[in-house]
């Protein structure tokens, strides 16, 4: 009896613990991108014909990446490429990398109040 009643237990909050985390979900990718969450915040990385880019929405609606900077940073097998992140209108953009399917990326940002934020995302 009490073995049952500890797995109707876990098992309750196991639900409600499931239910919490999709409540800050990244969202479907609304640019053909791969999207992560960090800082309550959702990214989207995007291949460019000569780089990158990373969109910013917060909770759903398009945020400008005012004051953003950083770094991007791919990781493909023992391949590493680094570029500069920076505002591109409603975009931040990485020059001269490529994304392949299977690479780790990170993009390390800090914003205007010195706050890090790290995102990390792999490519489809």
């Amino acid at each position: 009896m009490m073995k049952k009643l500890l797995t109707v237990a876990v098992l309750g909050l196991s639900a409600l613990s499931f239910n919490a985390a999709l409540a800050h979900g990244g969202g479907p990718a609304k640019h053909g991108g791969v999207v992560a969450t960090a800082s309550d915040l959702s990214f989207e990385l995007v291949g460019s014909a000569d780089g990158a880019v990373i969109y910013v929405e917060d909770h759903g609606k398009p945020m400008a990446p005012t004051g953003l900077k950083g770094k991007l940073t791919v990781l493909k097998g023992a391949e590493k490429s680094e570029a500069e992140l920076v505002e591109a209108g409603d975009k931040l953009e990485a020059k001269g990398i490529k994304l392949a399917p299977g690479a780790k990326v990170v993009a390390a940002l800090i914003t205007p109040a010195a706050k890090a934020i790290t995102v990390r995302f792999t490519v489809k």
